[in-house]
This record gives C-alpha cells, sequence and structure tokens, in this order.
C-alpha cells in the first residue's frame, strides 16, 4: 500500500538526528585513533607501515563488512534503536580491550571486534533516519552524518594524541603505555551514548516514503540465515536448501577457484615489491602479504555469496538493487572514493609527524582540529546545496556536486603534500578538504533513493560491504606497501589518487542516469 510521501519532519526527528550523529562521530573516533597512535605502536610492537596498513584497513574490514550483512537484515525487520545501542556497547568494550593490549595479535583481536560492532551504525542508523526526515531533505540528513563522522576523525585524533601524550609525561614508570591509555579513553563515551539510543522511540518504518510497511516475522532467524548464507563454506548448505541450480553452484565455485588465483598473485607481486618477515599470530606464523590478500579474497567471495543468496532468497531486492546502474555504479564510486580517504587518512598524522618534525600532541591538536572544523563545516554546506540543485535538477543536482568533490579535490591533494612546511599545510588542506567533504552527501543520497525502504539496510550493508572490503581493505595497506617500498610516504600517498580518473567517469554516468532509474523504482520492484 502507498500514499503520497510525507514533507513535514516526523516527531523526534531532530533529536534522533542528533543520536544517530553522536554514533557515527563514535565509530570514527574508535576506528580512526589507530592512525594517531601509530608511530607509537610501531615502536612498541616493532612492526612496519604495511602491517599497520592491515591492522588499520585488512583485519578491522572483513569483520565489518561481513557482519554488517546480517545486522544490515536485522535492521530490516527489528528495533534499529536497540540494535544500535547494542552495537554500540559491544564495539566500546573491544576498544577498551586494545588498551590491555601487548601484542599485535591482541590488537589484531581489539580491531576484529571494533569492526563486528561498528557494522550495524550505517545500516541501521540510514534507515532509521529516513523515517523521521522527508526525501527533499535526506541530502541535508546525510551532510550531518558526514559531518558527525569528520567530528569523530578530528576527535580520535586530538583525544589519541592528546591522551597518549598526557600519560606518557606524568606515569611514564608505569605498566600502562600512553597509547593503551588512549584506548581506555576513547571506550568510554561510547557507554553512556548507548543508554540513550535504547530509549529512543523507534519510528513507523516507510512513513516518510508513503509505502506501508509491515512489521517482519523472525528477523533474528532471517539475519543468521543471510550470515550462513554469504559465510563460505556454510554458504553451500544454504544454496542446497534454496534450490540453487547446478549451474549457480558451478559459478560459485569457479569464483571461488579464481579469486583464489588472483590473491596467489598478488601475494606473489606484494613479497616482490616489498618482501617482509613472517609475522606471529599467536603459534601461527604468516606472511603479511598472504595474510592481506587472503583476507580481501574471502571478502570478495562473500560479495559473490551476497549476490547468490540475495537472487535466491530475496528476488525483489536483488531485482530493484541490481537492476539499477546507479545503485551499481554508486557503489563502485563509494568504494573507490575509499580507496583514496582510507589511504590518505591512515597515514596523515604519521607523515606530518615524519615530514615536518612535529611531535604527537602537536599533531593532534593542530590537524585534529583542522579536520574535525573543516568535515563539519564542508557537508553542512554541500549537503543543503546538493538538496536545492536536485530541486532545480533532479537526479543530476546531486551528482554534480559529488563530481566536482571527487574529481577536484585529487588534483588538489599534490599542492597539499608538497607544502614546504606545516603552516603552509594547514593553509592548503584547509581549502582541500573543504572540497573533499561534498562527495558523501549527494552520493549517499542519490543511492539510498533508488532503493525501497525496506531495502536500505540491505543496500547499506551491500554497499559497506565492497566499500569496506575493496576500499578499507586495499587503500591503507597500498599506501603502507608503496612506503615500505619506495622509503617515500609522501609517493605512496599521492600515487592512490590515480584511481579518482575511473570516479569521474563513473560520475559522469551517475549524472545522466538517476532520476530515470530512480522513476522506474516501483517497475523495478514488481519484476
Amino acid at each position: 500500500m502507498t500514499t503520497e510521501p510525507r514533507r513535514a519532519l516526523a516527531p523526534g526527528a531532530w533529536y534522533a538526528l542528533i543520536l544517530v550523529a553522536l554514533t557515527n562521530a563514535m565509530s570514527l573516533l574508535d576506528r580512526q585513533i589507530l592512525a594517531i597512535l601509530a608511530p607509537a605502536i610501531k615502536k612498541d610492537l616493532a612492526i612496519g607501515d604495511a602491517e599497520m596498513g592491515l591492522l588499520y584497513g585488512t583485519v578491522f574490514a572483513l569483520f565489518y563488512a561481513l557482519f554488517s550483512l546480517p545486522v544490515g537484515r536485522l535492521a530490516d525487520g527489528w528495533v534499529r534503536t536497540r540494535l544500535l545501542a547494542i552495537s554500540l556497547l559491544f564495539w566500546s568494550a573491544a576498544t577498551g580491550l586494545a588498551g590491555l593490549a601487548s601484542s599485535f595479535a591482541m590488537l589484531a583481536l581489539s580491531r576484529l571486534g571494533v569492526g563486528i560492532g561498528e557494522a550495524a551504525t550505517a545500516p541501521a542508523g540510514t534507515s532509521l533516519l529516513y523515517d523521521f526526515w522527508p526525501k527533499h531533505r535526506r541530502g541535508f540528513v546525510m551532510s550531518v552524518i558526514a559531518s558527525a563522522i569528520a567530528l569523530g576523525l578530528g576527535g580520535s585524533l586530538i583525544l589519541g594524541g592528546v591522551a597518549a601524550h598526557w600519560w606518557d609525561a606524568n606515569h611514564a614508570a608505569g605498566g600502562l603505555k600512553g597509547w593503551q591509555f588512549a584506548f581506555l579513553v576513547a571506550s568510554a563515551p561510547g557507554f553512556v551514548l548507548a543508554a540513550f539510543l535504547w530509549m529512543l522511540k523507534e519510528p513507523a518504518r516507510g512513513q516518510m516514503d508513503g509505502i506501508e510497511t509491515a512489521p517482519e516475522a523472525r528477523p533474528f532467524a532471517k539475519s543468521l540465515g543471510l550470515l550462513g548464507s554469504v559465510t563460505p563454506g556454510f554458504h553451500w548448505i544454504g544454496m542446497k536448501g534454496r534450490g540453487a541450480s547446478p549451474t549457480m553452484v558451478r559459478g560459485n565455485l569457479l569464483a571461488l577457484a579464481l579469486i583464489a588465483a588472483v590473491a596467489l598473485g598478488l601475494t606473489f607481486i606484494s613479497n616482490a615489491i616489498s618482501p617482509k618477515p613472517p609475522m606471529q599470530l599467536g603459534s601461527v606464523t604468516l606472511n603479511p602479504h598472504a595474510l592481506q590478500w587472503s583476507v580481501i579474497g574471502l571478502g570478495v567471495f562473500v560479495i559473490v555469496n551476497l549476490m547468490q543468496g540475495m537472487k535466491l532468497g530475496d528476488a525483489q531486492a536483488f531485482r530493484v538493487i541490481s537492476r539499477s546502474p546507479t545503485v551499481m555504479m554508486c557503489i563502485a564510486v563509494g568504494t573507490l572514493q575509499s580507496v583514496i580517504n582510507y589511504g590518505m587518512m591512515a597515514f596523515n598524522p604519521s607523515f606530518l609527524i615524519r615530514t615536518y618534525g612535529l611531535t604527537m600532541q602537536e599533531t593532534a591538536l593542530q590537524f585534529g582540529l583542522l579536520s574535525a572544523a573543516m568535515g563539519i563545516i564542508g557537508p553542512l554546506a554541500w549537503g543543503p546545496l546538493s538538496d536545492w540543485l536536485n530541486q532545480r535538477f533532479p537526479g543530476a543536482g546531486r551528482a554534480w556536486v559529488a563530481l566536482f568533490a571527487m574529481a577536484v579535490s585529487p588534483v588538489m591533494s599534490f599542492w597539499v603534500y608538497y607544502a614546504a612546511d606545516p603552516g603552509s599545510f594547514y593553509a592548503r588542506f584547509l581549502i582541500y578538504s573543504f572540497i573533499l567533504t561534498g562527495w558523501m552527501p549527494p552520493l549517499y543520497a542519490i543511492m539510498y533513493d533508488q532503493v525501497l525502504p525496506r531495502m536500505r539496510g540491505l543496500t547499506s550493508s551491500l554497499y559497506l560491504l565492497v566499500m569496506t572490503i575493496l576500499g578499507m581493505g586495499i587503500g591503507p595497506y597500498v599506501v603502507g606497501l608503496l612506503s615500505d617500498a619506495t622509503g617515500s610516504l609522501r609517493t605512496a600517498m599521492l600515487s592512490i589518487n590515480a584511481v579518482a580518473i575511473p570516479i569521474a567517469v563513473l560520475m559522469l554516468f551517475i549524472a545522466r542516469r538517476a532520476q530515470r532509474d530512480e522513476g522506474a523504482l516501483l517497475e523495478r520492484a514488481e519484476g
């Protein structure tokens, strides 16, 4: 049943936006704090940039991406406010675990837990807010979320650097290191915020879009079923139970063989570029490059399983998502942009410390405040602008804003990262970061308007899976790999901007297709 979409805000919309925004800020704070603490961790654990890239991106990425699927499915059928609260409690506890870490393996276990917990943030948060805010205001909503993400990113640098410095300066004789103390401090606010999320009232699903959505039966069973359908090994049982054809099974096995061959090839190439000594994870000895590409390969196989499982178990969602070129291109663009963003963000503090001789505390305060300020101001300007342009140029208006941000910022990065001194770097970074922040609000608004309300959690999960595995999982590791191989962190960071070329091409296609594909939404849903 459909009715006219609502244009007025639902009761509690602003309060819900604040809580979800703070949840996103906490997510980025606990995720990104590793970047400012990297020099101290590397020294204490005796590891290199490639290992830090693996820890920052790959270990986190696999579990974040994998668990975003079942929690995204759960967000489409269960109480999203409680799902967010429980997830926040879990990842806050995992962040605190890093404060007790004394080895790479234990720190990796902490990152694994943070990845699992944070997986619900985007699917549940986005789905929740879209039932409070009308369609024509969602660019603004996503701009607030983008600003909160920037607040968390900048806050992670400030809190991590200042807390670690303070502890080392005042309690150096104790057994706890400054970077461990910083993790403990970062974990604390999440426990308080979780209580407020638990008490937030759940809105009626689909109310703002005029698409009545009935409560789902057995959401947990369906969520676990989705996890089983994508988890390698278990997924074959699920395929058989859902009546997969022999052709589909053969296709799945062929994809696995191809992915394994590519992962093996990339391991050999990585070893040739930058040989690494074996890594000890508990009692297991592993080659870091083999671990990296095995995890990425596993993630890609999960993506294959998800699409096949969706085709078997939710044919309508498969049609709506896979038959929209705009959705597919938005996922590709967001993934490629994440290669750049996470590759740069993982090493920005290390770049400033190495290049300009800044201390951890100076970098934390100066760069952290600048990043937070511009990350808040930028999206709040770009989001409403994209809404305004989209009213006048439906579909294309938002795409033009995203295209401008993603095409201009990589070119500017060369001007920024060749600055002669910290002051010049910060002045240039201010302009660069303002432009860069314009990509996310319009791109996300375009993508989520292409699917039915009941599919937004699943769409978010699919996007997160692809973006996290191929964006976060590859960007930081490739930058670290090139840095170790060339001895130049600057060269490694700037090289990653090459992926801006396909981004610009795809955004031009999105600008031409977005309105047409959105108009065909109900047609795709009906088959």
